[in-house]
């Protein structure tokens, strides 16, 4: 169990770090071929790993009690930052009317949206053999492309064409998974890295929007009945690259395995950095390759940051809506100040 949690842990701050670095990626990508082809190769895996293991984790949800307690761990959260960024955005672009809409998701708020509805979803699905589930869903996502009202309002269209994703999560298990950690699935999981990276790079005119999931055919290209199966080919390479991502992720405990518990907390606050640096000059300093491998590890440092118990402790009250971690911090500030006081009057009362 421990190894599990261990594998588990390391893949999602892995995950949660490749988000940022993909959000911090986005400014330069109409700039610099190799970055395109690095930012549709990360947006192949990332989000639908995210996605995969969340499915994994959701076995639980015909206990009693679940679906209150991740709609309070998803829902509120949700409610909180969507007032928050509303708020954020109409300071940071000067915006000259305010306007709140709790059902137009702000950016990366979609999937708290999203993953509610996929747990709701399992109550039908579960009941359903895996391969008629999985086939099912996939139909629909296939064909809610055609329909125009299907965006991003509600995450609607996000919700259908990732829950197929979610839904092979739901039916996966450790002893599948298990058949990933061999030396030739880690060499083929490299090699497949490197050829999805060259064929985006080569073929720099394929939409990165196809990996999004929040458009419908009609504004990737004229929708037709070819636009369906480009999606169910770019379902089968985010498929294989999530499982070559999975692959390679290490399944002993290292000192980044604790932060991977703190991931929720990476996704809801780091897009107030990733917003000021697209609206800052910095961006401007970067133009060579080499400056980008130093974004990469400025991306590292804010999801080393974010994962903290510090801002764990200070953002606790409004993400899990709880206060003990707070409430401990503040305990450990308040036995370092008294410790502080009593050593100033021992040093004045020896002088």
């Amino acid at each position: 169990m421990k190894q599990r949690d261990n594998f588990f842990d390391n893949a999602k701050f892995i995950l949660i770090a490749f988000v940022v670095f993909g959000h911090l990626l986005k400014t330069f990508i109409h700039d610099n071929e190799v970055i395109y082809a690095l930012y549709k190769t990360i947006y192949t895996f990332h989000m639908p790993a995210f996605i995969l293991v969340s499915g994994f984790f959701a076995k639980g949800f015909y206990q009693k009690g679940y679906l209150a307690k991740i709609a309070k761990k998803l829902i509120l959260p949700y409610v909180i930052f969507q007032v928050i960024y509303t708020v954020f955005y109409y300071y940071l672009y000067s915006k000259p009317n305010f306007k709140m809409d709790l059902l137009d998701p702000h950016w990366s708020l979609w999937f708290l949206i999203s993953l509610f509805c996929w747990n709701i979803m399992l109550l039908g699905f579960a009941k359903l053999k895996p391969m008629t589930g999985i086939a099912i869903s996939l139909i629909i996502a296939l064909l809610v492309g055609y329909v125009d009202s299907i965006s991003n309002y509600l995450s609607l269209s996000r919700t259908f064409v990732f829950f197929p994703m979610f839904l092979i999560g739901y039916y996966l298990d450790r002893d599948q998974l298990e058949k990933l950690f061999t030396f030739r699935i880690k060499a083929a999981a490299f090699i497949i890295g490197a050829i999805v990276f060259a064929g985006f790079y080569i073929y720099p005119d394929i939409n990165y929007k196809w990996l999004l999931g929040s458009k419908p055919y009609s504004e990737l290209e004229s929708a037709s009945i070819i636009s369906m199966f480009k999606r169910l080919g770019f379902y089968g390479l985010s498929l294989i690259m999530v499982f070559s991502f999975l692959a390679l992720i290490p399944r002993g405990q290292y000192f980044f395995t604790k932060w991977g518990k703190q991931t929720l907390y990476v996704y809801l606050l780091h897009g107030f950095f990733v917003r000021i640096f697209r609206e800052s000059d910095i961006h401007n300093y970067f133009t060579h390759a080499e400056q980008f491998i130093m974004l990469a590890g400025i991306s590292l440092v804010i999801t080393m940051i974010l994962s903290s118990k510090v801002i764990a402790s200070l953002a606790q009250p409004i993400i899990e809506l709880k206060i003990s971690r707070t409430r401990k911090l503040l305990q450990t500030i308040g036995v370092f100040l008294n410790r502080g006081q009593q050593s100033g009057k021992q040093s004045s009362t020896y002088r």
